[in-house]
């Protein structure tokens, strides 16, 4: 144990146990999943990330060694660990100059979004040098000014390869690509079986599958278009789930950026307009209902069952709000004015 402590000093990794584990150490080889939480914080204590708390639950991390990791160190540390062990590790800048959009992506994952949502075509030091905001302050501050963090880590356990089925994010590209429409396919049955979050989820696994091949492709050439219209019906049914669960302004989100691509998509547009309506902005609902008239007639009927809805709802909330307000502004009345003979008042 000394052994490995001095080698990762020499390392510019510091590592302090604080709690020992209870089994073996592990042998670590290539394709071992490794499941463990973390808490990544500043050298001044400040905390930055913490998976038992990161999207309202408990999810710990989860690797599979030899999968070159975009946060290496991570994986020179945990093989120092037992199962159940807790240890900080106060790391050099030189290992952490990829944390903040590894960061970006985890908190991206916990929110339920894209884990590539914000992070330009170009690889990663090259997004660390830019100037392109991560869309959170302190990893903007961190991307801004690099330095040493400390990370404590609870190894929970150590799978040897072969005993667990590989998650999609460790395949190699033509596996994802081959495992999408599969995907696909179950998020459909599970969405026609009523379980909404359980499909959702399956489109979401497929569309981060195909970002992520798509990343590795020029925006615009052939590859990366076929993957983009491989993501377009994935992200519609990812919508659709939103829809359903009353998030209404991350549909009006994905709609537009699909509708900046593809401005003609009956889909996208409908589903914006319904987003919108149930928003209450009627007057971008009405120009959506009409472009999808303009683009697909047929679907006159159901439109029109959406707008009747749409200024039903608008009807009763403005009711609502003049029977609240009702009398707030009416001039006080004469016997509200008169000013009572003051009485028992000392002369």
């Amino acid at each position: 144990m000394e052994e490995e402590a001095r080698k990762l000093l020499e390392e510019g990794i510091r590592k302090k146990l604080i709690s020992p584990g209870k089994a073996e150490l592990p042998t670590f080889a290539t394709g071992t999943k490794v499941v463990f939480h973390y808490r990544t914080s500043r050298c001044d204590g400040k905390v930055l990330d913490d998976s038992r708390k990161m999207g309202n639950h408990s999810k710990p991390m989860e690797l599979i060694l030899g999968k070159k990791f975009k946060l290496a160190v991570w994986e020179r540390v945990v093989v120092t660990m037992r199962p159940g062990e807790v240890s900080e590790f106060t790391c050099d800048t030189k290992h952490t100059a990829l944390y903040p959009l590894v960061s970006q992506s985890l908190r991206n994952i916990s929110a339920g979004k894209d884990p590539l949502e914000g992070q330009r075509h170009c690889c990663g030091i090259a997004q660390i040098h830019s100037h392109h905001s991560l869309g959170h302050k302190d990893l903007d501050e961190l991307q801004a000014n690099p330095q040493p963090l400390v990370f404590t880590i609870e190894l929970l356990e150590a799978l040897p390869p072969g005993s667990f089925q590989l998650d999609v994010w460790a395949m190699n590209d033509k596996e994802k690509l081959e495992l999408v429409p599969q995907i696909h396919e179950e998020g459909n049955v599970l969405f026609k079986q009523g379980r909404v979050n359980d499909a959702m989820e399956k489109y979401y696994n497929g569309i981060a599958c195909l970002k992520n091949l798509q990343m590795k492709e020029h925006p615009g050439d052939e590859a990366w278009l076929k993957l983009d219209h491989m993501i377009t019906p994935l992200l519609l049914n990812y919508c659709q789930c939103k829809l359903l669960q009353g998030q209404y302004y991350e549909v009006i989100e994905h709609c537009t950026s699909l509708l900046f691509k593809y401005d003609d998509n009956v889909k996208a547009l409908y589903k914006r307009a319904k987003a919108h309506a149930a928003v209450w902005n009627e007057r971008e609902a009405r120009a959506d209902f009409a472009k999808v008239l303009e683009l697909e007639p047929s679907l006159e009927p159901s439109v029109a069952k959406e707008l009747r809805i749409m200024e039903e709802k608008i009807r009763i909330k403005d009711k609502e709000e003049k029977d609240r307000y009702k009398g707030l502004f009416r001039a006080p009345s004469a016997t509200a004015m008169t000013v009572s003979p003051a009485k028992n008042v000392p002369q």
